[in-house]
């Protein structure tokens, strides 16, 4: 596994897997560019064998108290693997390099496995936004990590071992 920092160059890679993961609300390639260009956040890729399977990105403003999750996605053939879990806990050492001492995020309620990658990390569920996601219909679940409490530390050399 080989996760590095995204370039506008992974732009057509990573909208790939965004429009295979949520077909019915991936964001645009206008959206994506500019969080890639946003200085407010950090993406990154993971490659298998040279090609982009996956990505996540987090906003997270040097010196901000929080910091959110934006996005999480992960080719499906290359899911179940624990790539999901390394990338989030890649995230989370950034959002804590920045200063962060608590994370945020929504997962749509109708995907179960991630609701439980996020509960096994020490995410809590602290809201439901009705109707959240359309034009599905489907309830957002919010969720606050406090990276001050968190049991599994998050530092760039576990990332680096994994």
């Amino acid at each position: 596994m080989t996760l590095r920092d995204a370039t506008v160059e992974d732009l057509d890679a990573i909208m790939a897997i965004e429009n295979r993961s949520f077909p019915t609300d991936a964001w645009s390639a206008e959206t994506m560019a500019a969080e890639l260009a946003s200085p407010h956040g950090r993406y990154l890729v993971d490659e298998h064998d040279g090609v982009v399977i996956g990505y996540g990105g987090v906003r997270a403003l040097h010196g901000s108290a929080d910091a959110d999750i934006q996005t999480i996605a992960l080719l499906a053939e290359h899911r179940g693997q624990g790539r999901g879990r390394i990338l989030l806990r890649a995230l989370l050492a950034a959002a804590a390099a920045r200063g962060a001492r608590e994370v945020f995020l929504e997962v749509r309620a109708d995907n179960p496995s991630a609701e439980g990658l996020y509960l096994a990390e020490g995410f809590e569920e602290i809201a439901r936004r009705p109707h959240y996601y359309q034009p599905d219909d489907v309830d957002a679940i919010v969720m606050r990590l406090d990276l001050r409490r968190r049991t599994v530390p998050v530092t760039a050399t576990e990332e680096a071992k994994a």
